[in-house]
């Protein structure tokens, strides 16, 4: 190798990567369900790692919950059309989730769409490839 001290840093540079992948785990998520919410958003968190929807929904009771839910990375939503901007407290969506298995109020974003039924951005289902 012509630059054996570069190829060494560019290995290096490799390896803290591998691990950064592993908490990304779906396992937190019951895939098997989709869950469809309608309600307020409290706030929209857009920051790394994940961006959040922090959603108030009224239950059948009336009592409003608020839940966390999770979505990609900003740069990942951005390629999916999604803006900082784009929620903002007080607007009316709908989101499709997979719950958390816990039964705790969150889960992760599949959809979201405005209170006229359209789609922010594309859809954040993951796909096999």
């Amino acid at each position: 190798m012509r630059y054996p001290i570069a190829g060494a840093v560019a290995l290096a540079l490799c390896v803290p990567s591998a691990p950064a992948l592993a908490h990304h785990s779906m396992a937190m998520f019951d895939q098997s369900k989709n869950v469809t919410l309608s309600g307020t958003v409290k706030q929209f968190q857009w920051t790394n790692p994940h961006c959040y929807i922090q959603l108030l929904v009224k239950g059948d009771d009336g009592k409003e919950t608020e839940w966390s839910l999770e979505m990609g990375a900003p740069m990942y939503l951005y390629a999916k059309g999604w803006r900082p901007t784009v929620l903002k407290p007080g607007m009316q969506i709908s989101v499709t989730i997979n719950p958390l298995r816990n039964g705790e109020p969150g889960g992760i974003v599949l959809t979201a769409n405005t209170a006229d039924g359209k789609q922010i951005g594309r859809s954040l289902a993951r796909t096999a490839s």
